[in-house]
């Protein structure tokens, strides 16, 4: 039978040693050759071996040893031998033990004392202990604090005993008298933890008569009188306004973990004012004076904890917040903002931006290799202040729009989407921008970039020198048209260069051979730029190769086609703001030159891909649209495509507003609750900060923060029944599942007429689940029941499953009986919590994620909508395609969901369904994750759930 063990030691297999070596060892007077084989004897002794006979040997020959080491091994060994027999008596041989243990507490040398009396701590056997208690307590007043310290933590352990009150019974009274007059900090702080564990109002007495040198105790007795405040005010909430006063002294202590267990009790304690601001800037100073990194994490979370039930106290600490900042850790940065952009008010807007673009100027010297991620974090900041106060955006855009040609991509797409926006909500800005975006377009270097910049041009032109400055500013892009041009020669040439340009790009040319008109053969050849340095051309000199013709010649069809349509749009609003009809009709056939040269180009066999339909289909309408032009053709190009990207604008406001509206709802007090009337309470003896804990915690009650929720109707669901009615043991287990880890509590309940021995509940798991405890043995009585707890470790997101039986005994049968449990089945839903990301997010991960799960549609559910919000609540995850898309009867659906577990995983839904003929759904709903075990236990959970009927 396996037996609890106090002692840890890594042992080496390969070569176990012989008992007779050690024996030998232990007979001779070599002092390394005795240590040796006391160290070997307890690493036998630890995995599983009796050695019966050596126990002689060591009496004889090492327990008179003089050696410190010996000595201290010698303990060792007593820690673990067993030192009672099978009925619990204590062992006759220990005799011996007690006596040399007695002499070691009376012995000169103050370390044999010392590790004598911290032994003494891992005995649990009142009949070798009982000897020694006289000499435990002689050493309470030993001149040494080492001793001292000791002998207070071997009181503390033996009165904790179940006879310890009869072994020590005046130990309280003793252990007070020495914390009076004890100096030494590490043996007051002992002294202090006895009383608070065993005589918590002696301890309590103290603490409350020494309340003014607190703050000049040690750091260690601060946090034992910490852990007394918190262990007093649980029990007893109403006794908290004597203890605020202590810990709000706390918060001016040198040691920074006392400063941090300061303010965390203050917040679990106090919601007054005065305690939260004192506790938020107790934070503020931890999170800049720390250097550590995880140090600074976890005082984030603090404040972010602050911050979802104080805000407005949180709002005036918003600039020692974003101090944060100066840390070049991108997931403090990361945090720091995500706290800050949810405390930003009118008040403060201005100071907040100011801050952020100082930081984006910081990072364009490039000294930190994550600058360009750094700098994308604060452009989506500062997108949303500007969204939430659209008056800051005239500060800050042109500063941004500097950055569009950055080379790290996500960050210059973060920027063009905020100028889309802002372009649109701020009227004002509209000139300046156009102007600017003009001016700066030669810089862009990424295609999603220049498609977007394209579109901001093609829709807000709008007088007649911005539209010609438009037009003007692609064809420079563009360069010389044709963009190839076929020589007999077979040299490579691109059109749109002169002999003394000097180009830094890498030209890849693709020749073939083709038979011209008169038979002879010529080479035809693309030149196509596939990679180039960052820009030194001029704005306005014609001979710099552009941006534009440098994407379209790799093969970006995509972004020639949005070239196509800007130039349309262009073109188009030019007829109406040009008087001079000459001038128009020379702009619209320079255009349609421009889109007969691009479909020239996809459509010759010299590129690696060949133009895509959907490009050439694009192209092609401009082409028509600008050679023949209707009123109702015009208005959907010039007015339409803003109007939808107004109302999506004003869509995604509103669902924002919607879900601030959600968040801020909050239960109240029921009809027969209590009122407390704060204005004819006593105030006698009160504190301003007592006062204030009082109204606050009238608040909380009124509010209903103090309720709990306790769903017992969701608790009997979790209940599952593990053995039939008829087996002889009936076992049922309540399942709670606590992010890491689950907790099995498991009632057995005998229903024989006989007692059960030996009762072991043994369980084995499959997936990422790990079991903590070791089996335990149990008797049970007839018609009895036990409450046997058992806790699994979970490690990653999977559908995990825990099996096993239930082993045990009777007294007229010598064989064991089995019981086999019921599986018990981890549902995946327990770790996923729906959750948000943006759209570029959502796509990128989806690109990277190599785990595809695809399951196939199979459902009884015949409408669209209704299916996908089968799925979402099926799969508790947040669908991120807007309601508006999801509007309308077509016959078919796409939709994206999202969620998020609690180890950080992501998980990734996409839904395509479309209604048949016959009125039944079909399509395919696709998973993808970054670990496998995620996508095949969400895809086992739609197939389950699918079909509608559970």
């Amino acid at each position: 039978m396996e037996k609890s063990s106090t002692l840890l030691i890594h042992f080496d297999k390969g070569s176990p040693a012989l008992a007779n070596e050690i024996k030998e060892a232990m007979e001779g007077n070599d002092v390394p050759a005795k240590i040796d084989a006391m160290k070997k004897a307890i690493m036998l002794l630890l995995n599983g071996e009796t050695l019966p006979q050596l126990f002689i040997t060591i009496v004889r020959y090492v327990l008179p040893s003089e050696d410190h080491t010996i000595q201290k091994l010698l303990l060792l060994y007593l820690e673990i031998i067993d030192k009672t027999d099978a009925r619990g008596r204590v062992l006759p041989e220990m005799i011996l033990i007690c006596q040399n243990l007695r002499n070691n507490l009376q012995h000169p040398n103050e370390y044999i004392r010392g590790v004598t009396l911290r032994f003494l701590c891992r005995l649990s056997e009142a009949e070798i202990l009982e000897p020694l208690i006289p000499s435990v307590l002689t050493n309470l007043e030993h001149r040494h604090p080492f001793i001292r310290r000791h002998a207070l933590l071997a009181i503390c352990a033996i009165y904790r005993l179940p006879q310890g009150e009869q072994l020590l019974p005046d130990a309280p009274e003793l252990v007070e008298k020495a914390l009076s007059s004890e100096q030494d900090l590490s043996a007051r702080r002992n002294a202090f933890l006895m009383l608070a564990t065993c005589a918590q109002d002696r301890a309590v007495g103290y603490l409350l008569t020494h309340t003014d040198q607190v703050p000049m105790w040690g750091d260690l007795l601060q946090m034992a009188a910490l852990d007394l405040v918190r262990k007093v005010c649980r029990s007893n909430r109403a006794e908290k306004g004597k203890y605020i006063k202590i810990i709000i002294s706390l918060l001016s202590s040198p040691s920074t973990a006392v400063i941090y267990e300061s303010a965390g009790i203050l917040v679990s304690l106090s919601s007054a004012p005065t305690a939260i601001r004192a506790a938020a800037n107790t934070y503020c100073q931890l999170l800049l004076s720390q250097s550590d990194n995880n140090v600074k994490l976890i005082v984030l979370d603090r404040l972010n904890e602050l911050k979802s039930s104080h805000r407005d106290i949180m709002v005036e600490v918003i600039m020692d917040v974003l101090r944060a900042l100066s840390s070049p850790n991108l997931d403090i940065r990361r945090k720091t903002l995500d706290i800050a952009l949810e405390l930003i008010t009118p008040r403060n807007i201005d100071e907040v931006v100011l801050t952020l673009k100082k930081e984006v100027v910081k990072t364009q010297s490039g000294e930190l290799e994550k600058n360009g991620e750094y700098r994308q974090m604060l452009v989506q900041a500062i997108h949303t202040c500007a969204i939430k106060f659209p008056e800051v955006a005239s500060t800050v855009v042109h500063l941004l729009m500097d950055f569009l040609g950055d080379t790290n991509v996500a960050s210059a797409i973060d920027v063009v989407l905020f100028v889309r926006e802002i372009i649109e909500t701020n009227p004002k800005l509209r000139v300046s921008i156009i102007t600017r975006l003009l001016d700066t377009f030669y810089q862009i270097r990424a295609a999603r970039v220049c498609s977007c910049a394209l579109w901001i041009i093609g829709e807000y032109c709008l007088s007649l020198s911005e539209v010609e400055s438009g037009i003007a500013m692609i064809k420079q892009c563009l360069g010389d048209l044709p963009f190839y041009t076929t020589t007999e020669e077979g040299e490579v040439t691109d059109a749109s260069k002169q002999p003394q340009q000097v180009n830094s790009s890498v030209i890849v040319s693709s020749r073939r051979p083709m038979i011209l008109a008169d038979g002879t053969y010529a080479t035809q050849s693309a030149a196509s730029e596939t990679a180039f340095s960052a820009p030194t051309i001029v704005p306005g000199s014609v001979a710099s190769t552009g941006n534009l013709r440098s994407l379209i010649l790799s093969g970006d069809f995509f972004l020639g086609a949005v070239v196509a349509c800007t130039l349309t749009k262009l073109v188009l609003r030019l007829e109406e703001v040009q008087p001079s009809k000459a001038e128009a009709n020379k702009a619209c056939t320079s255009a349609l030159l421009i889109m007969v040269s691009m479909l020239q180009l996809g459509q010759s066999s010299f590129l690696p891909h060949p133009i895509d339909n959907d490009s050439y289909d694009r192209i092609v309408l401009c082409i028509r649209l600008l050679c023949n032009t209707g009123d109702e053709v015009r208005k959907i190009w010039l007015q339409s495509c803003r109007q939808s990207f107004a109302k999506m604008l004003a869509e995604k406001q509103f669902r924002e507003t919607e879900e601030i509206k959600a968040k801020a709802q909050i239960s109240h007090a029921q009809p027969d609750d209590l009122i407390d009337f704060y204005h004819l309470k006593s105030r006698k003896g009160m504190s301003q900060l007592e006062l204030e804990d009082e109204v606050q915690d009238d608040l909380k009650r009124a509010t209903g923060e103090f309720m709990k929720d306790g769903d017992d109707a969701n608790k009997l669901n979790r209940i599952l029944q593990l053995t039939g009615f008829s087996d002889p043991v009936y076992a049922e287990a309540y399942v709670t599942v606590h992010h890491y880890d689950i907790v099995l509590d498991v009632t057995v309940i005998n229903r024989t007429k006989e007692t059960l021995q030996n009762l072991c509940l043994e369980l084995a798991t499959m997936g990422d689940l790990k079991l903590v405890d070791r089996p335990q043995n149990y008797t049970l009585a007839p018609e009895s029941s036990k409450q046997i707890r058992a806790n699994i470790k979970v490690s990653s997101t999977e559908t995990g499953v825990i099996f096993g039986n239930i082993v045990y005994e009777t007294s007229n049968v010598l064989e064991r009986t089995v019981v086999v449990l019921n599986d018990i089945h981890i549902d995946i839903m327990d770790y996923i919590s729906p959750s948000t990301c943006a759209d570029v997010a959502f796509r990128n991960m989806w690109a990277e994620f190599e785990w595809e799960n695809k399951v196939a549609v199979n459902t009884v559910i015949q409408d669209e909508k209704e299916f996908l919000n089968h799925i979402i609540k099926s799969t508790n995850m947040k669908c991120l395609t807007p309601p508006s898309a999801l509007d309308g009867e077509c016959g078919f659906l796409a939709a994206n969901l999202y969620a998020k577990s609690v180890f950080g995983e992501d998980a990734l839904v996409n839904v395509s369904i479309e209604k048949q003929a016959d009125g039944k759904l079909s399509g395919y709903i696709r998973i993808r994750s970054k670990t496998q075990g995620i996508a095949l236990s969400l895809g086992d959970k739609i197939t389950l759930k699918q079909k509608g009927g559970s």
